[in-house]
């Protein structure tokens, strides 16, 4: 397993197996590695002659410095797991690198799909992921590129980037990874207290009852339903909703002909938990 941290040592590497026709595939990551990131190595280590992972904290989609500055970082054990699960190339480079001076994002308009739930809540995050992710595009020229799906909505804006900015990667979705008890996968997970780690799997209970309810409830009685569970706990509700896949506007009626799904953010204290789940 080769590691990098210098763009142009990478492209060099790269552009030589390019020249032999090989495929790359590529998964970008934030660190803190768990078996959902693993699961999408070993997908395009399966589907493809050599994966490439960066790992890279990125500044411009924190909308909180504080947050940024508590994001935290295991990256031995995340060299370890990568280099045993057979990864080719490892990419860490520090901010400048990416940047140089300038840390600051693009503008994107995404059809809107950028200013449904997480961006309604994190303004600017979309444009701050888009820039990463056009950025190593660039630079490692992936044949495919794999996202988790717990990050639905930013797994739809990295499709519609590939698209309106004509860029030749397939964008792969993944499945959600969770714990035996529901939980799904995240890197915030380790900064979870025990009493809160004890409750968070409320969410994903609570998020497969609306999804059964939606074969007898209406759309607003789900969401009655959810408030009023969530009212029971410490667990604080930002949001849910029940939103079309493709533009992620919010439903009035489940139409079980079109692929819909669930989607929540809930605040344990000052951390805070995505999911989803198809319809």
């Amino acid at each position: 397993m080769q590691i990098f941290d210098k763009k142009n040592a990478l492209i060099h590497c790269l552009s030589l197996l390019k020249e032999k026709n090989k495929h790359i595939g590529f998964v970008p990551t934030m660190g803190v590695l768990h078996k959902g990131h693993q699961s999408l190595v070993e997908k395009s280590i399966e589907n493809n002659d050599f994966t490439v992972v960066s790992i890279f904290v990125n500044p411009t989609q924190f909308n909180k410095e504080e947050d940024l500055k508590k994001y935290p970082k295991t990256l031995e054990a995340d060299l370890a797991l990568l280099k045993n699960v057979g990864c080719d190339f490892v990419f860490i480079p520090s901010v400048e690198e990416i940047y140089d001076q300038h840390v600051v994002s693009k503008s994107y308009f995404f059809d809107g799909i950028e200013n449904q739930m997480e961006g309604e809540y994190r303004t600017g995050h979309f444009d701050g992921v888009a820039t990463i992710v056009q950025a190593f595009f660039e630079i490692i020229k992936p044949n495919t590129s794999y996202f988790g799906e717990k990050d639905f909505q930013q797994l739809q804006v990295v499709k519609k980037l590939a698209e309106i900015e004509n860029l030749p990667v397939d964008v792969i979705g993944c499945p959600i990874f969770r714990e035996n008890d529901g939980l799904a996968m995240s890197s915030r997970n380790v900064r979870l207290t025990k009493e809160q780690r004890a409750e968070v799997p409320f969410i994903y209970q609570t998020l497969k009852k609306a999804v059964s309810l939606t074969k007898i409830k209406s759309v607003n009685e789900i969401y009655e339903f959810v408030k009023n569970e969530f009212a029971t706990t410490s667990l604080d509700l930002e949001y849910f909703t029940i939103a079309e896949e493709t533009t992620l506007e919010e439903v009035l009626e489940i139409n079980f002909d079109e692929k819909t799904r669930a989607f929540i953010a809930v605040n344990a204290g000052t951390i805070r938990l995505i999911d989803n789940l198809s319809i």
